[in-house]
């Protein structure tokens, strides 16, 4: 006699590559950001043409990484939290730029303007992806970019600001970043 059980139904699909996408994202943006963080604190608090264009480069290197993180999550539908990084993003880089012509308390002041904004939007792109796993660093990485952009605030108003906070603030991001790939490595948990 055949068993009239009815059919097992099948779990929601994921998107099959954004997991590796995203951990080797993640790896990258953390080499990246430890490695960024080296050479601003090389380059002292001086706003030289190299300081100027690694200042520049930061804003720009996270432009690229939300194209790449879009295009692995067209599944996933965090699309317009990611177009809003990327014009945030685009938007710090000519500020960055032009801000690094006046001093440093002006970049001070554009960067921490842009990790208030890009902190939220990582913090709502990660709640997003939570299903996923992995997201919980991405989450406290957006809330304390928060807070790391009202400190540039502050600092930019001191009698003498410098840029060594802004080392530590990608280092951090970086080791987020990391966490972040390492979770993403392991099986997302089944929600009871």
């Amino acid at each position: 006699m055949a068993s009239t059980a009815p059919a097992p139904v099948p779990a929601p699909a994921e998107p099959v590559g954004t997991p590796p996408v995203l951990r080797r994202l993640y790896v990258v943006r953390f080499v990246f950001a430890v490695a960024w963080a080296a050479l601003l604190l090389l380059g002292g608090s001086e706003l030289t043409l190299g300081v100027q264009l690694l200042l520049a480069l930061y804003p720009a290197f996270d432009v690229a990484a939300a194209v790449v993180d879009a295009r692995s999550a067209r599944a996933a539908r965090p699309l317009k939290a990611l177009y809003a990084n990327m014009a945030v993003s685009a938007l710090a880089v000519v500020g960055v730029a032009g801000a690094s012509t006046s001093g440093v308390a002006d970049v001070l002041r554009v960067w921490g303007a842009w990790a208030i904004v890009s902190g939220l939007v990582q913090l709502l792109v990660g709640l997003a992806r939570r299903p996923m796993g992995g997201q919980w660093a991405m989450i406290l990485s957006g809330g304390i970019s928060v807070l790391a952009g009202a400190s540039f605030l502050r600092g930019a108003a001191q009698d003498d600001p410098a840029l060594t906070a802004l080392a530590g603030y990608a280092t951090l991001g970086g080791i987020f970043f990391l966490v972040s790939a390492v979770r993403l490595s392991r099986p997302a948990r089944q929600e009871p």
